[in-house]
C-alpha cells in the first residue's frame, strides 16, 4: 500500500478547520465532508433550509470530485450528517437523490447528530475510487 497523497483543490471552499479536501490511497479517494458554505465568499450566511443546504453541500463536493477529475459517478460510499434528522430527512433525501442516475446509488448511511460546524443543518463525506 502506498502512502496517502492529500489534495487541496482551490476552487472548494476553504476548509473550516485543519484537513485536506481528500486523501488518495491506491485509487481510493476519502472526501472530507462538505458544509454549505459559498466557495467564493466563505463569509457569506448559509443558504436556509436544508434543501439549499443539500444542494450546496453536494454541488461543493462535485467542485471537489471534478478537481481531482471526477464525479458523483465515482462515488462509492456516502455519509450524511443532519442536525435535525426526523424534520429534515425526507426533504434532504429527495435533494440527494436528485444529484444521481437511477441504479446509480452509492452505499449510504444517514447519522442524526447534535451540532455540525458552521451551524450547518447538513454534512455529507464520501468515499471514491479512480476507474
Amino acid at each position: 500500500m502506498s502512502l496517502p497523497t492529500f489534495h487541496m483543490v482551490d476552487a472548494a471552499p476553504q476548509p473550516v478547520a485543519t484537513f485536506s479536501h481528500a486523501a488518495e490511497v491506491d485509487g481510493w479517494i476519502f472526501f472530507t465532508g462538505q458544509m454549505p458554505t459559498w466557495p467564493d465568499d466563505p463569509d457569506q450566511p448559509l443558504p436556509q433550509g436544508v434543501e439549499a443546504q443539500t444542494k450546496r453541500v453536494m454541488d461543493n463536493l462535485i467542485i471537489v470530485l471534478q478537481g481531482l477529475g471526477l464525479g458523483l459517478e465515482h462515488a462509492a460510499q456516502v455519509r450524511i450528517y443532519l442536525t435535525e434528522f426526523e424534520r429534515d430527512y425526507a426533504v434532504m433525501n429527495q435533494t440527494y437523490q436528485a444529484y444521481f442516475e437511477p441504479g446509480r446509488l452509492p452505499a449510504r448511511t444517514c447519522i442524526g447528530v447534535t451540532a455540525l460546524a458552521v451551524g450547518a443543518l447538513v454534512e455529507i463525506d464520501l468515499v471514491a475510487k479512480r476507474p
